[in-house]
């Protein structure tokens, strides 16, 4: 292993993903979060984690699995798949994930910081502010975020030559991809070593030669949910409409919104804002409605899948 001790700051849809495949892949886990009532907002993705690989265990243990299984390839090698060990690594892994508040003690002797915080600048910039003052000389720090540049944090995590990003998609257990991303001050013995940490955790890296807002996933993905939701916020039509008109004549699995309620509407609240300044006869959706919508969703605590209903309701297991 390149690394042995990882440590995820955030716990929320992505970090808790990261940190149970992390775990699961033999890797020393530790989640960094902010509050107690972090706590409260983690554990259950974490058990729902526990949950859901098991599931996916016992399903690569039956035929059909067997033959539908490269949903599932992110969790074990299907040539030599044994039902009993992947069972045991899961336990391992959730028993193993270490919750911790204070940042230095959670820090202390990591090899690895995977920063997967909200979408807010000053927000990240606060915490790698923090972050340099407690963190071991050895470290590499890499931030999840899905739009924002790592150059413009490179400065304050206070080592630029070993930062850079390494973007998930959301269930990443299966959507098994990661985005490698430098910027300009990383030095390429970290980036290679980026992207041997994503193969060990069964991820397949794609490397992002230059820096790029959205990277790859995303510079695809938002401008299709700002299209969905500028139709919704304008009164062209609804939600359900709009997802069956990408579903039915694309073939794919899931629509806009639905997309929307998996990623979190905060998290899309979050990057809605960033483009609301623009002026209105040069921006090319209706980035105040849209941003006038979402936050009422998120004052209603209609938040998405996590929350059990966001554009859609779900059944909170």
């Amino acid at each position: 292993m390149s690394f042995k001790k990882v440590v995820v700051a955030g716990g929320g849809v992505l970090g808790s993903q990261i940190a149970f495949q992390a775990a699961y892949c033999g890797f020393d886990v530790t989640i960094w979060l902010r509050s107690e009532g972090s706590i409260g907002r983690t554990q259950p993705k974490l058990d729902n984690l526990k949950k859901v690989y098991a599931d996916t265990i016992n399903l690569m243990d039956k035929p059909e699995g067997k033959t539908a299984s490269v949903w599932a390839v992110g969790i074990a090698d299907l040539d030599n798949f044994d039902k009993k060990e992947c069972a045991s690594k899961v336990n391992k892994a959730y028993k193993n994930i270490k919750l911790e508040l204070d940042l230095a003690k959670a820090v202390e002797d990591a090899d690895l910081v995977i920063e997967s915080m909200a979408e807010n600048v000053d927000e990240k910039i606060a915490f790698y502010k923090k972050l340099a003052k407690v963190l071991p000389e050895k470290t590499v720090v890499v931030t999840n975020s899905s739009t924002l540049l790592p150059s413009k944090f490179a400065k304050h995590t206070g080592r630029p030559n070993k930062f850079l990003s390494l973007h998930f998609a959301n269930t990443i257990w299966k959507n098994n991809m990661t985005e490698v991303m430098a910027q300009p001050q990383t030095e390429r013995v970290y980036f290679d070593q980026i992207m041997e940490f994503a193969k060990e955790i069964r991820m397949i890296p794609l490397p992002v030669n230059k820096e790029k807002s959205g990277y790859l996933l995303n510079s695809m993905l938002v401008p299709l949910l700002f299209s969905a939701m500028d139709l919704y916020v304008n009164g062209v039509s609804d939600p359900e409409s709009i997802d069956k008109a990408w579903t039915l004549g694309t073939g794919s699995p899931k629509g806009p919104f639905r997309i929307l309620d998996t990623v979190g509407l905060t998290t899309a609240y979050n990057i809605v804002l960033m483009y609301v300044k623009i002026p209105s006869f040069l921006a090319p959706y209706n980035f105040k409605g849209m941003a006038a919508m979402l936050k009422k969703y998120i004052d209603d605590g209609k938040l998405g899948m996590a929350s059990g209903e966001g554009f859609y309701k779900y059944n909170k297991k």
